[in-house]
């Protein structure tokens, strides 16, 4: 696909096109991205971290950007990180928790529209 072409179709426009290509990075570019990611991490810049760290695709450090999620509570935050990472073991705890509120939800719609 000819991204150009995709991007003039939107020319004047204020628009956010995603697109899945990830830039072409080599091993020591990839592996000076990561170490800048874990550096501004341990600095607790936390998005600047998640930005190196999803176009490096680096595993670890999403993972670890999904555990800071998961700490502060933002658990959709941290269930995309673990997606992309990808770390399945995580990924599905949050899926069940996620499975498990929606049902109580649920049980208690049912419960309330039962007793009108």
């Amino acid at each position: 696909m000819d991204n150009k072409k995709v991007f003039d179709k939107f020319s004047g426009e204020a628009v956010f096109i995603k697109t899945t290509a990830k830039p072409s990075i080599d091993a020591a570019q990839k592996a000076a991205l990561n170490r800048r990611g874990n550096v501004l991490f341990n600095q607790g810049d936390i998005e600047g971290a998640r930005r190196v760290f999803l176009t490096t695709g680096y595993s670890d450090g999403l993972v670890r950007i999904g555990d800071y999620y998961k700490s502060k509570g933002q658990c959709l935050d941290a269930l995309r990180m673990y997606w992309i990472a990808p770390d399945k073991t995580k990924s599905e705890a949050i899926i069940v928790e996620l499975s498990e509120l929606i049902r109580s939800l649920i049980k208690e719609g049912e419960k309330v529209k039962n007793e009108q």
